[in-house]
């Protein structure tokens, strides 16, 4: 039996909406991440960039357990001295959710070019309605 290498002609891209709404952060980064990759599909191939496109809404009503809202900061460095900059969770989730949820799916998703490419397929929303109807993105329940 040989090993099966998807071509570039033969990949096929679909659409997929992931509601966000009472989930955790991390289940929906994780089901982003695995629809990005192309993980989901008996064609999958490590080397071979065979993911699908995702849209994820409500970001704003994304749940965080514990105190992660209070104690978990991001961190980010403008590049001059002394100009680290720390943000709570709870600011960052009520001025720019959609931020955080891209964070997470990021680390998530390889830094290598195709990680990279798999991260331009992925578009947050933060309230229910988004701009991906003429798409016809399925329904994921996870």
């Amino acid at each position: 039996m040989s090993t099966y290498m998807p071509k570039a002609s033969e990949i096929t891209r679909d659409w997929h909406l992931l509601d966000a709404a009472g989930r955790t952060l991390g289940e929906v980064a994780v089901e982003a991440a695995v629809l990005l990759r192309g993980k989901h599909k008996p064609t999958f191939a490590p080397h071979a960039d065979c993911g699908d496109c995702v849209v994820v809404i409500n970001a704003e009503k994304i749940v965080l357990t514990g105190k992660k809202l209070e104690q978990k900061t991001y961190y980010r460095h403008t590049g001059y001295i002394g100009n680290l900059k720390a943000v709570k969770y709870g600011t960052l989730m009520q001025q720019k959710p959609e931020f955080a949820v891209m964070k997470a799916v990021k680390g998530m998703i390889p830094d290598t070019v195709i990680g990279r490419k798999a991260l331009t397929r992925l578009r947050v929303y933060k309230g229910a309605e988004h701009n991906q109807q003429a798409q016809n993105p399925i329904a994921r329940e996870f």
